[in-house]
């Protein structure tokens, strides 16, 4: 009889499992992500449309909706963005407010993109923190 388990891992809650992927990489604030992105980073934004309407968008970040993220962004991929030049780019995720996009890194990282990390509080820290947004 099966206990609804996959390979025995006992299951974990999202509380859990975000401490857990979040131990893999070190996240950056508002600040120093856009630092990095005057540096050469690529940000890149996967809060859906209506978030982006409704609070706007930071200059220059690559949009890709979270559903698209790692066919655009792998480098050996046949729909990559123009941008996923290299394993070896150094990524900022951006979601609404910080949560979406760590999960989404460790999803990168398990392509290779070992430089990913996310923007702690997103889009909301970002823009809490008087960092340029264009409508």
């Amino acid at each position: 009889m099966s206990d609804g388990r996959r390979g025995g891992a006992e299951p974990v809650g999202i509380d859990e499992l975000l401490e857990r992927v979040r131990a893999g990489f070190v996240r950056v604030g508002p600040r120093e992500a856009a630092a990095a992105a005057s540096d050469g980073a690529l940000l890149v934004d996967i809060r859906y449309a209506e978030l982006r309407e409704e609070d706007g968008l930071i200059p220059g970040a690559l949009v890709v909706e979270r559903n698209e993220l790692e066919w655009r962004l792998d480098p050996l991929g046949s729909h990559r963005a123009p941008q996923a030049v290299s394993h070896d780019l150094r990524i900022v995720i951006v979601c609404n407010e910080g949560y979406a996009s760590s999960l989404a890194v460790a999803s990168l990282r398990q392509l290779g993109l070992h430089r990913a990390t996310d923007l702690i509080g997103g889009f909301q820290a970002w823009r809490a923190a008087g960092l340029p947004v264009e409508r």
